[in-house]
């Protein structure tokens, strides 16, 4: 039986070339590697912490239901499901909330970064990562794929798990973590930034056209100097580009020093530009029904119900909930 891997993206908004080289490109590569049962899900309880329109959240969950196949998620080999279609998730971060140390919530990362720069802070910001765990231990998961960012979120979990085993009966597998290297996917037009759809002008958004591709990537950031080379200190830009140009093409960013060395910007950026057009052209052409994208996160649900609602049965009789 092979061990259980999850993982999931939240709904908020276009998805951009940092999604891709930082969960859905790896999200594939594991599927195909057939080493794990995955369980892919869509988070859209974690993104209302966001504010949202209605119509814009179930048009933003289907939009990444649709990026998930066009990635190359296949439903028959990996479970697929909309996170609100699985309520024990939430019941389970209820009884979190019942046990979890405020203490430890307090000193995350995400929480002291968000309530530094909000005047009003919401409670969800703060008890985001015990939805986080109860999603990775409803599932019995034995590995999470994640960015070394995400390492104190996951190890809540595994104190979680802890903490119930050894205050109740044993009920939760300690998760561990898969490291994913993923690039340093910065703005275009601020390298200094990290890509993201506040800042669309330096953004290279999964459905983008030809077009705006070729324009962004003309437009962005360089340095004074013409060498291409990789520098963080003193060529941010043009290291960014090298960086997106090596995870898309599988050329070390050395051999790409060497096969433009003595080229100037403008040769690389147009063959950057292909290569990014040709590595997006699924996400712009493959457009899945809603009826089948609902038809197959309805699939998905049924089957991770069967492992959650047995899951919090179990938890509830160890905590002495009566059935």
């Amino acid at each position: 039986m092979k061990p259980i891997l999850i993982s999931g993206i939240q709904p908020t908004g276009r998805l951009h070339l940092g999604n891709y080289l930082g969960a859905l490109k790896n999200f594939v590569e594991l599927q195909n590697s057939g080493k794990y049962d995955c369980y892919f899900f869509i988070a859209d309880y974690h993104s209302l912490t966001i504010d949202f329109e209605p119509k814009e959240k179930t048009e933003e969950t289907l939009a990444v239901a649709n990026a998930y196949l066009a990635a190359g998620l296949d439903p028959k080999k990996s479970t697929i499901f909309t996170q609100s279609h699985v309520p024990q998730s939430t019941e389970l971060a209820w009884i979190f909330n019942a046990i979890g140390p405020l203490g430890e919530l307090e000193r995350m990362t995400q929480y002291k970064d968000k309530s530094a720069n909000q005047e009003s802070v919401k409670v969800g910001i703060l008890t985001y990562p015990l939805l986080m765990a109860a999603d990775i231990l409803l599932y019995e998961a034995k590995f999470v794929p994640v960015g070394e960012d995400q390492l104190q979120h996951l190890e809540l979990a595994r104190t979680l798990a802890r903490k119930f085993n050894n205050h109740f009966q044993r009920a939760f597998i300690e998760p561990r973590a898969l490291l994913t290297k993923t690039p340093r996917v910065m703005s275009l037009n601020n390298p200094e930034k990290k890509m993201s759809k506040s800042l669309p002008e330096g953004c290279l958004f999964l459905d983008d056209s030809p077009k705006n591709i070729e324009f962004k990537i003309k437009r962005s950031v360089t340095d004074s100097g013409s060498e291409i080379k990789f520098d963080l200190q003193n060529k941010a830009g043009i290291s960014n580009l090298l960086e997106i140009y090596s995870a898309l093409s599988g050329i070390s960013i050395p051999e790409l020093e060497k096969k433009y060395a003595g080229n100037d910007y403008g040769q690389f950026k147009t063959d950057l530009t292909g290569v990014v057009v040709k590595v997006l052209k699924p996400f712009r052409e493959s457009k899945t029904s809603d009826t089948k994208l609902k038809s197959i996160l309805d699939a998905g649900a049924k089957k991770a119900q069967k492992i959650a609602v047995a899951k919090i049965k179990e938890v509830k009789e160890k905590i002495g909930l009566l059935q």
